[in-house]
């Protein structure tokens, strides 16, 4: 039976619907990074054509069910001018060809995440309407071409919303639009969804579960432990960033 969810074998199946669930979890309770470490896991057993697409529509039911059982606590102004910039990121990573070499896109999120964690915050106009549009507009467009962009976006919404449970909230929302987008992007591309899309639903049931309980979790948390552990996840996946564009970079 497993085996019929997708080309993959029953047994990895199994493990990516069990690790949706627990990266959901660790994204609803910490804020961040359940969509990253679910896609370096991915990306370890899946054809790289169909990693990120597969991801990406998972990655949408687990945001998107967090946004809805955070719904009370969307900054809609934030929505409001992230919108225009995803947009904008989608029709241009539609048609763009010319990537940058391998692994520097991985070393300037991970840049651009260890300086909202530990350097000067960012002055007051970046978190602006305009600062919003542009950040929607160019994390879309990394979304769509490295997979995973939730720590960009989480750094760019820590800037602006101090509260865990808006921030939560606000965040989901905003990779939910971007996810969304994917689906037309690689749709456009060409990749055929029907052969993943049981995975897909398993993996997005398993994601609501996790999703669920990472927000009985995360109730239990102040705010200062949860700034904390926000700030020390988003520091350990930037290392990791580092790591794996380092790698690709280099070529080994």
């Amino acid at each position: 039976m497993l085996e019929l969810l997708s080309p993959l074998s029953g047994g990895l199946n199994l493990g990516l619907v069990a690790l949706s669930a627990l990266t959901s979890a660790l994204s609803a309770a910490a804020g961040i990074g359940g969509g990253t470490l679910l896609i370096i896991v991915m990306a370890q057993v899946m054809p790289a054509t169909a990693l990120i697409p597969v991801h990406g529509m998972v990655q949408l039911g687990s945001n998107g069910g967090r946004a809805v059982m955070t719904r009370r606590h969307i900054r809609m102004p934030v929505i409001a001018a992230f919108l225009p910039g995803v947009v904008v990121g989608a029709l241009v990573a539609a048609w763009l060809l010319v990537r940058l070499p391998p692994g520097v896109l991985e070393l300037c999120i991970a840049a651009f995440v260890l300086y909202s964690c530990w350097g000067p915050g960012l002055p007051q106009r970046a978190v602006g309407r305009t600062g919003t549009v542009i950040a929607g507009a160019v994390t879309t467009l990394l979304s769509s071409l490295v997979g995973a962009s939730g720590p960009l976006v989480a750094s760019f919404i820590k800037q602006g919303i101090a509260e865990r449970l808006p921030r939560v909230a606000t965040f989901a929302t905003c990779m939910t639009l971007q996810h969304l987008t994917k689906a037309f992007v690689f749709g456009f591309a060409g990749f055929v969804f029907r052969d993943w899309l049981w995975l897909i639903l398993a993996m997005v049931a398993a994601g609501v579960v996790g999703t669920w309980a990472g927000l009985r979790l995360l109730h239990r948390v102040t705010d200062h432990r949860f700034d904390v552990l926000f700030k020390w996840t988003l520091t350990l996946l930037a290392l990791r960033l580092i790591w794996l564009g380092g790698e690709r970079l280099l070529g080994t």
